[in-house]
This record gives structure tokens, sequence and C-alpha cells, in this order.
């Protein structure tokens, strides 16, 4: 299946350093979160990406056409510096299509932007490029595939340092506890979606918003909870959080690396 990635937007969180680059190419360790993100994807097969441009789209068409694989793999120099061979590839076997879908569009407007370039897909991928996780993907494809819903994606609880409270009608407060222990999910993209979803997205519309309310009243929206690491890029206390773990070792992200498969 194809993967669509949204690249598009502003990073106003993020201002240290979507200024200069958009989000998607704030790295972590060598290698920007879009990569790590489309990594994990080919780690399960899916290799033909759709990247929806927007902001400082030029330096993520740069970044690509201009891949070096020897920054974060191990290589032979030789020919007196001016031949390098690399180990390992990373991108090889990868299909990228960017596409330009407008500098202020929301999520729904850049998807139905990219729809020319899904045709003949039954089914497809896609996702936000600022989140990493260590969903077992391809569990998340059966589950979705069983209940045979138009569209699925992921929920996973949200940070341990947020609260949640319950009250009544006057404001009495009847609990408070930590948030992981309510029943508040949260979306957290990685979608499928069947072609058909189209159909339900309007002009000018935003994905999850009136377009999901559709799909909810035809039961035709399905949700997979998960447990495990799941965070997002939106701060720069996010970003330090993801060099911590990377500076550690602990990338839970990188299921390619605990778990290797034969290409």
């Amino acid at each position: 299946m194809k993967v669509v990635l949204f690249c598009g937007g502003l990073g106003t969180r993020l201002r240290e350093h979507s200024d200069t680059i958009p989000k998607p190419l704030v790295n972590i360790g060598y290698r920007p979160i879009i990569w790590h993100l489309m990594r994990y994807y080919a780690h399960y097969g899916h290799k033909d990406f759709v990247l929806c441009l927007g902001y400082r789209g030029d330096l993520i068409k740069e970044y690509f056409v201009n891949y070096a694989e020897w920054i974060s793999n191990d290589f032979v120099l030789s020919n007196g510096g001016k031949t390098i061979q690399p180990v390992t590839s990373d991108i090889q076997d990868w299909r990228i299509t960017f596409v330009e879908t407008g500098l202020h569009s929301n999520i729904g407007q850049r998807l139905v932007a990219a729809r020319e370039y899904l045709k003949g897909e039954e089914y497809f991928l896609a996702n936000y490029s600022d989140a990493l996780s260590d969903l077992p993907f391809d569990t998340y494809l059966q589950a979705a595939e069983q209940h045979n819903a138009l569209a699925s994606f992921v929920t996973v609880r949200t940070a341990d340092s947020f609260h949640a409270v319950y009250a009544n009608e006057t404001g009495m407060v009847s609990h408070i506890g930590p948030i992981k222990e309510s029943d508040f999910w949260l979306n957290a993209g990685f979608f499928r979606f069947r072609h058909d979803i189209f159909d339900y997205i309007k002009p000018g519309e935003e994905l999850v918003e009136a377009p999901f309310r559709r799909l909810v009243a035809e039961q035709q929206l399905y949700t997979y909870h998960h447990e495990g690491f799941w965070s997002a890029m939106d701060t720069f206390k996010d970003k330090i959080m993801f060099d911590r773990l990377d500076g550690k070792g602990n990338r839970p992200w990188q299921v390619w690396e605990k778990n290797p498969r034969a290409k």
C-alpha cells in the first residue's frame, strides 16, 4: 500500500527549528524525524511514499534528492576519496512522490490534492509526519482488515503529566487522576483508508472533523488502541526528549533494529 505523509504544516510550536526548516526535517540523531517514520513503514514493506508538501517543501525535496547515505551508515572510502561505497543502504528501494499541496491547506485538503497519485489503490495508508511509535503495524493492519471499516486509525494515551478531571454541572469535582487511567484516548494517526474516503471529504474540510463524523454515523470508523510508545514532536521540549532517548540508545520506534527482516 502507498503511504501518504502530511508534511506541510508550519510547526508554530517548534519555532526554535521550524523558522528555518519544516518540522519533518528536524533531526533526531543524524536523520530527520520524517526519515525515521519512513524507515518504520519500509520495515513493514510499505516503501511507496506520497509526500504532501507545504511550508518549505523545497527543503524536503532537496534532502531526498541530495540524500547522503554515508552520514548515518558505515561506508568504505576509496579512490583517493572519490568513491564512497555504503556498507548498507537505507532508501535504495523507496519510491517517493513529492506533491505541492498548498502553504495553508489543512490535512483534508492535502489528502484531496494527492488523490490523483492514489488511483488504482483500493486501500492506502496515511499519517502525520511528526510522531513516532513502536506500534506493531502488522497486528494493527490485521485488526483493521477484520473490522472491514472504510477508515482506521490508532489511538494512544496522553502524557503522564496531565490529569483527567470529572465534574458535575455545578463544577464540583467528583474525580481527578492521571489521564492515562481515564477513558481518554488521543488520535495518533497511522491511518488506513479505503479509496472511498474521498467521497466523505467536502471542499475545505479538515480530515478528522466532519468527514470522520460521517464515518462514525455509518459505523465505518475503527480505532486500534496502542499501549506502547508513541510521541509527537510538537514543542522544543519534545525535541529534547527525542534527543535524550537517541543519546541513550533507547529508540523504541526503531523497530527495524529490534526485529530485522529479510529484504
